[in-house]
């Protein structure tokens, strides 16, 4: 069996906050851990403020991270200089406003040919316009807007040239942090389908981050689900979508919108009330209160990540949640 192209063993972030009493820490990230093949796509979902983010901002050591997060063979958490840049150039990110993602003042062939000029040197000026037009017409742009400027784009057509200028180095991972949420329904749909057909025909290993289930049933192999920066579920989409077993999970599959509100099968009513600070998480298992299954057991014992039919749960009364 092949080894996972990402290996990622307890990653935590933490960001210094500064109260009243002084600098505290918050805990962005609690131990994640989770291994990504060759061209898999993984989901990983959360509401705002489970860490999603800040995970991924971490394998791309944008912020300082603990743990290990092993990449081709090395170390992600432990390159530096130019280690660090080389290994850049296999791993890219597509980020969620598109236009802020953007420099206003670089025309669409300069933003898309920016990392050729970077990594690809031996290129000359013509070598890198040829690339950048071959990938614009790869993701739906035309050539006339080589030498147009973002602002001239609607927010789907940004979100192309953003995606083209993750592509051109033909990564081996693409991080997409949630790269369809500020997108019209529409252009949702268009943009779902140009990356999972691009996923499937480069072979590339993506994470793809959304804040609900319903953005990646379509695209994901598995999903990861993610509650104040801790796992409180991963399992295979199938499993996942048809058996979850956190309360958690189920709530976020309670909340996506349906067709017809009165079709039996709904698992619990929607989830309430909002998460908790992460400076001061509850203890034992973060989601404990507002679970509707908690017990005394929740509140003095984190749940520890374990097999439960055909997904690994952080539920210590997982058995009890499965299909009748």
């Amino acid at each position: 069996m092949n080894p996972p192209l990402l290996s990622v063993r307890d990653l935590a972030v933490r960001y210094p906050v500064a109260t009243a009493a002084g600098r505290v820490w918050l805990q962005a990230v609690g131990g994640v851990s989770f291994e990504l093949a060759a061209g898999e796509c993984l989901g990983l979902v959360g509401e705002s403020g489970s860490g999603k983010s800040s995970l991924a901002r971490a394998l791309l050591r944008l912020v300082p991270a603990s743990g290990s997060a092993w990449f081709r063979g090395v170390d992600l958490l432990t390159l530096r200089g130019p280690q660090l840049r080389v290994i850049r150039e296999h791993m890219q990110m597509v980020f969620q406003d598109p236009q802020s993602a953007l420099d206003p003042r670089m025309s669409v062939g300069q933003i898309i040919g920016e990392p050729l000029r970077e990594f690809r040197p031996q290129l000359d000026a013509r070598g890198r316009e040829q690339c950048v037009l071959a990938m614009m017409q790869r993701v739906g742009l035309l050539p006339v807007h080589l030498h147009r400027y973002p602002h001239e784009f609607s927010g789907g057509q940004a979100q192309r040239i953003g995606i083209a200028r993750a592509l051109i180095l033909e990564p081996e991972l693409l991080l997409c942090d949630e790269p369809i949420s500020a997108l019209d329904v529409s252009i949702k749909s268009q943009l779902s389908n140009l990356l999972k057909d691009l996923q499937q025909q480069l072979k590339l290993a993506m994470l793809f981050i959304a804040h609900d289930l319903s953005a990646v049933r379509f695209s994901c192999d598995r999903v990861l689900v993610l509650y104040l920066g801790r796992v409180m579920e991963l399992a295979s989409r199938a499993s996942l979508y048809s058996a979850p077993r956190h309360p958690y999970t189920q709530a976020l599959l309670q909340a996506i919108p349906q067709a017809d509100p009165q079709r039996p099968g709904r698992l619990h009513p929607a989830l309430a009330g909002e998460a908790p600070s992460p400076l001061a998480p509850p203890s034992g298992c973060v989601f404990r209160n507002r679970c509707p299954l908690a017990v005394a057991r929740c509140a003095a014992e984190v749940p520890a990540l374990r097999q439960v039919g055909e997904s690994l749960v952080a539920c210590h009364r997982a058995e009890e949640t499965g299909p009748a």
